[in-house]
């Protein structure tokens, strides 16, 4: 314990972060794999609009064709396997060049940067700016992911100003 440096500390709590993001992106791909119909069910929901409550003035926004709520949620799942693969790579990037100089250990930073944007694309650009701003998804009662969504946003955000963070020596 005595080699532990506050530095080398720094070091693996960015590797041990990305780790945990990437094991949630692991859980949440298994999930879309293994329970398809249900993420399915809430995504037609908030793209057809039918649980929101006193939004008929907007009800134009509403895409009630199924074949487009199957490509809208693949693209969803798409993209979330490209994060967790992208944060799988950035922690192995990380882990691999713990003991490396400062400035290689931050070039490291690449791929966990990546998997951090397209988690930052799917939580908080895609549901809680288009889900809750353009789908009125938040005055649903049933079919609302607004806070779900908030809570990993609050968690990712400051991850990737963490991981950017050049304070490594």
């Amino acid at each position: 314990m005595n080699n532990l440096t506050t530095d080398k500390l720094i070091r693996y709590s960015k590797a041990m972060l990305m780790a945990y993001f990437s094991f949630f992106g692991l859980l949440i791909m298994i999930q879309n794999f293994t329970d398809y119909n249900s993420n399915y069910t809430y995504v037609a929901h908030i793209l057809s609009m039918d649980t929101t409550v006193g939004a008929e003035n907007i009800m134009y926004r509403a895409i009630d064709s199924p074949f487009l709520h199957h490509r809208i949620y693949w693209f969803v799942i798409t993209m979330e396997v490209i994060y967790t693969v992208l944060c799988l790579i950035g922690t192995y990037q990380l882990i691999r060049h713990i003991n490396a100089p400062a400035a290689v250990f931050h070039e490291a930073k690449k791929y966990s940067i990546m998997g951090i944007l397209a988690a930052i694309f799917i939580y908080y650009v895609c549901l809680q700016t288009v889900g809750v701003e353009w789908f009125d998804m938040d005055t649903s009662q049933r079919w609302n992911a607004k806070d779900w969504a908030r809570h990993i946003t609050d968690f990712i955000l400051p991850l990737m100003i963490y991981i950017t963070m050049k304070v490594e020596r």
